[in-house]
């Protein structure tokens, strides 16, 4: 079975067990990106103070957007929101 990473076990082995190998830079962002994490975080175990200002600014704008919806939009996309969270949970 392929790995996400498109790296082998072995090369992904020795970067977590012998720590003596410090993966290339594309091999770094291909960790993370199948790991959904940033390569900062990757790294160190921290996201960057700019990471999280960007997040605050697209839930920041979610909320304004759902704000302007009317009460039967706002349940739609509630309801639909319930629908994908259960779905993703079962696959």
């Amino acid at each position: 079975m392929p790995l996400k990473t498109g790296i082998s076990r072995h090369t992904l082995d020795n970067y977590l067990n012998v720590r003596e190998h410090t993966p290339t830079m594309d091999a770094a962002v291909k960790i993370a990106r199948a790991l959904d994490v940033s390569v900062e975080y990757l790294a160190t175990g921290e996201e960057s103070p700019q990471a999280n200002v960007n997040m605050n600014r697209e839930i920041t704008a979610l909320i304004q957007n759902y704000n302007l919806l009317n009460d039967n939009d706002r349940k739609i996309v509630t309801e639909f929101m319930q629908i994908m969270l259960k779905n993703r949970h079962k696959g």
